[in-house]
């Protein structure tokens, strides 16, 4: 195994540059998501980690060697494609141990490592059929276990699930996390795909344009963004942005104005004035205390449901458990979890900084 490193790393097509001096320490063992919209140069960054494509500036680094000059081969990595790349003419088993066949690996050793990663993926029992023969889930399976047999340095992982259907993406996602915490290898996954990022991810890397808005774990991306892009980004629905004014009052307690109505805000604010303010629906509490609003949609979506609730000066999604009992044009109250509120610069956009024990 080894730890990956890079520094400045740039990629340029000409007068575009697809990856702009991106800095990004992955450690030993670490599952590293690489997460963004189509374009915004993560796939191009894996790339350039497996050596499929040059560096235009900067270093790539594994286990503490630069590897800019390093054909993929010798880098030891193995990289799981989105389209499963098997090959139709060769059986499963075929499949799975075709890299130890190229090293020229004696047949019995080949049969007992297929045999041991066939089991380690449910494949045991489907080394003799061809991919054709295969439902999507297995020909990916069949992708990991050509990977895995490697026992590689570094796992590559670009868009590994975007050809399956919802469900078996859930239990891909389960299957690629259990396989990580089996193995330990160090795994660096692209995806666009917010959910899966947060769902198997040590730490999350967020793309914007070429460069990487954000470094953090799934909790901290989630709960702390970094700015309105990425807050925007992550979570389902999305955080709602609201543009008001943090104002103070005679007790010292700050509030922020949204139209008519002024919601508690926490403490350890050192800025008054125009900000843009952030909150997650889990965050968002309706009832009879608050502020009179109105509700706009419902949502049900089987465990709980989204209500959109509208008053003058504002308009939030909540999450409510269960089945909520709740109609278009219903009056409803509406308030917010101070500790879940996250402010952001108007011009800037980047997150300000809460002071206090709860909001370090």
């Amino acid at each position: 195994m080894a730890d990956v490193q890079l520094v400045g790393v740039t990629k340029r097509f000409g007068a575009v540059t697809a990856v702009d001096e991106v800095d990004l320490q992955i450690a030993d063992g670490e599952f590293v998501t690489l997460l963004g919209p189509s374009g915004c140069g993560k796939t191009t960054t894996l790339n350039m980690i497996a050596g499929l494509e040059e560096v235009s500036a900067g270093e790539i680094r594994m286990g503490g060697r630069v590897v800019n000059d390093l054909s993929p081969f010798e880098r030891d990595v193995a990289m799981v494609f989105q389209n499963y790349a098997l090959y139709p003419h060769m059986t499963v088993g075929e499949n799975i141990g075709f890299t130890l066949r190229l090293r020229k690996r004696p047949r019995a050793e080949i049969q007992e490592r297929v045999g041991r990663v066939a089991d380690m993926l449910e494949l045991g029992l489907l080394l003799d059929r061809l991919p054709r023969e295969l439902s999507g889930g297995q020909q990916q399976r069949v992708a990991l276990g050509r990977a895995v047999i490697r026992e590689p340095a570094v796992f590559l992982f670009d868009e590994p699930f975007s050809n399956l259907d919802a469900a078996l993406r859930i239990k891909m996602r389960g299957e690629i996390k259990e396989l990580h915490q089996r193995l330990g290898v160090t795994s660096v996954f692209v995806t666009h795909d917010q959910e899966e990022a947060l769902s198997i991810s040590d730490r999350i890397a967020v793309y914007r344009a070429g460069r990487i808005e954000q470094v953090g774990t799934p909790e901290d991306v989630y709960a702390r963004p970094a700015s309105r892009y990425v807050a925007r980004f992550i979570g389902s629905p999305q955080m709602d942005i609201l543009a008001g004014d943090l104002v103070g009052a005679a007790d010292g307690a700050p509030g922020y104005r949204l139209g008519g109505a002024v919601f508690p805000a926490p403490r350890g604010l050192d800025v008054i004035g125009s900000v843009d303010m952030g909150i997650r629906p889990e965050h968002v509490h309706l009832g009879d205390e608050g502020t009179p609003a109105r509700v706009r949609v419902v949502q049900p979506i089987g465990p709980a449901t989204h209500v959109t609730v509208e008053w003058e000066g504002g308009m939030v999604t909540s999450r409510v458990g269960g089945i909520a009992r709740l109609a278009p044009d219903d009056p409803i109250h509406v308030s917010f979890d101070p500790a879940g509120m996250v402010f952001f610069d108007r011009e800037t956009g980047r997150r300000i900084e809460v002071g206090g024990p709860e909001h370090g």
